[in-house]
């Protein structure tokens, strides 16, 4: 499975920048005026993983496989996208295909790059995006209610459903976002959020793009965009765009001396893949073999079968059991052989939770 972020936020606020930075790739026109991104640029990022780097220089494999994230640069939003102003529709067909957002929000001022609104204000720019999607999800929602009704007037069973349908169109109506919803997790929600996704029902990750001094110790902006994530619980990270881009062109040994000059630990593409993986409850399991070293990305608390069905579904199918090595045993010990003769590679069945970072092979018949 690969995990797919898009990036959001208003018009001009650098995420064509950032996503040329996370990615390397020059392939998002970045320029000083709103709606430079129209359609939707994407790239495919390998997921950086030292435990990986170490596995490859252990056992040597004719290649090495990186789990990997999809970004997508998304055209900006501005206020009445919902309603179709700027590049309204577009704009949120293209939110639905992402597993995430990341939304790109701006925190430093320079009167040489133009705001869409005449100013930099992070809250007000926050609220815009975020009531944006609720209106469009409103629209939605009022759609998909009227069709259940008319359903339920030839289905008993269908119109016992829709005064619950309703709470969520009184949630949606109160400006409260679809993932804060209480009965979100029911069966009867997850069914319907399955048929009919709605756009404030994605994770948010929230990155405040600052200047180079903001680095070091945030400005008043990006402690505005943190309580604001720290109230809804979300993740937020800070990056430079600029500082992004001048790390395009430099070697690895040369970008880790840029970053600390300016006390950063480590890149943006890092951070957002970090963030990410903890904001969707992701983890990696590992497998190691003289054909490949690969990462294999699942969710947290996936049962064996359910993991090893990433790799192909008859592995799923036809699982009869996995041999596990925690990645620090078999780094301790030197590989496989070291493991098997101290008894550290374990047996584990259907019931076995696979925890990130382990080494594991799989048994099937089909």
């Amino acid at each position: 499975m690969s995990l797919s972020i898009g990036i959001l936020g208003l018009p001009n606020v650098g995420k064509s920048t950032i996503f040329n930075a996370l990615t390397r790739a020059q392939n998002a026109e970045a320029a000083n005026y709103p709606f430079c991104t129209i359609e939707p640029n994407k790239a495919v990022v390998p997921v950086p993983d030292p435990r990986v780097d170490k596995l490859t220089a252990m056992v040597t494999p004719k290649k090495t496989i990186y789990a990997t994230v999809d970004f997508m640069d998304i055209a900006g939003l501005v206020k009445g996208a919902s309603r179709g102003e700027g590049l309204g529709n577009k704009f949120l067909s293209n939110v639905r295909e992402a597993d995430a957002l990341l939304h790109v929000i701006r925190c430093f001022e320079d009167e040489n790059v133009v705001h869409v609104d005449g100013s930099v204000n992070p809250t007000r720019d926050l609220e815009v995006i975020e009531t944006e999607l609720i209106l469009a999800d409103l629209q939605t929602w009022e759609t998909r209610i009227e069709r259940i009704k008319k359903q339920a007037r030839a289905d008993k069973a269908i119109a016992a459903t829709v005064p619950e349908v309703e709470k969520m169109l009184t949630h949606l109506g109160e400006g409260n976002p679809a993932i804060s919803f209480p009965d979100r997790d029911t069966e009867l929600f997850r069914k319907l959020l399955k048929e009919c996704p709605l756009l404030s029902d994605k994770k948010i990750i929230y990155c405040a793009n600052v200047d180079e001094a903001a680095m070091a110790e945030d400005n008043d902006m990006v402690k505005a965009v943190r309580a604001h994530a720290n109230a809804k619980g979300a993740d937020t990270v800070k990056i430079s765009a600029k500082m992004e881009e001048d790390l395009i062109d430099m070697s690895d040994e040369e970008a880790n001396e840029f970053l600390k000059e300016y006390g950063v630990e480590e890149s943006g593409l890092n951070q957002v893949i970090h963030k990410s993986y903890h904001t969707l409850g992701l983890a990696s399991y590992l497998t190691a073999g003289p054909k490949e070293v690969r990462a294999w990305t699942i969710h947290q608390g996936w049962k064996a079968p359910q993991a090893a069905g990433v790799i192909h579904t008859d592995f799923e199918r036809g699982f009869i059991r996995a041999q596990v090595i925690s990645y620090n045993d078999f780094v301790e010990q030197g590989g496989e052989t070291a493991c098997k003769e101290k008894g550290l590679m374990r047996t584990e069945g259907k019931d076995y939770i696979v925890q990130d970072g382990d080494l594991i092979e799989f048994l099937f018949n089909v």
